[in-house]
């Protein structure tokens, strides 16, 4: 047998895993770190543990979020999951 016949479904099994999981996840770390860039004081959100608040301030590579009335949380950029949407709020 050819010795390229034989190399080609370990070729087709690695472009079908690159297609369903290696750039959906490279596709949603780039949409997650633009979403960390775009944070904003005012901002409705939910981190990694599960807290919602409000974002009280922005740091380089903290945001503090508002939890309840003089309760403050500061946190890793990275620790905010996603931003609610806030535009029906406003």
């Amino acid at each position: 047998p050819n010795p390229i016949v034989s190399l080609m479904p370990i070729v087709l099994i690695f472009i079908v895993f690159y297609f369903l999981l290696i750039r959906p996840q490279q596709k949603r770390q780039k949409e997650h770190a633009t979403m960390l860039s775009q944070l904003k004081k005012g901002d409705q959100v939910m981190t990694n543990g599960g807290i919602c608040g409000m974002i009280s301030s922005v740091k380089e590579t903290t945001v503090v979020i508002k939890v309840d009335d003089n309760v403050k949380i500061e946190f890793q950029k990275s620790a905010v999951s996603y931003i609610k949407n806030t535009d029906e709020h406003r």
